[in-house]
């Protein structure tokens, strides 16, 4: 989707001041954590598609994470 040098456009300079986020480069290293607020972008679902199957990751009004497929 991105090659190596890319960053993702929807959240790669973005920075809420007063947030606990910050700007994330792209790609991560492998094992750092990826805040939901990236992840999301402002949304409450997106669509993830794994081994090319699609799932979708929503998150609830009590703050829960559902994935579905």
């Amino acid at each position: 989707m991105y090659s190596r040098q890319d960053k993702c456009p929807a959240q790669a300079d973005r920075f809420v001041p007063g947030s606990q986020t910050r700007p994330v480069a792209w790609p991560l290293p492998a094992g750092a954590p990826l805040s939901t607020d990236v992840l999301l972008a402002g949304r409450n679902a997106v669509t993830i598609v794994h081994l090319g199957v699609h799932y979708v990751l929503r998150a609830t009004r009590s703050g829960k994470l559902i994935l579905t497929k």
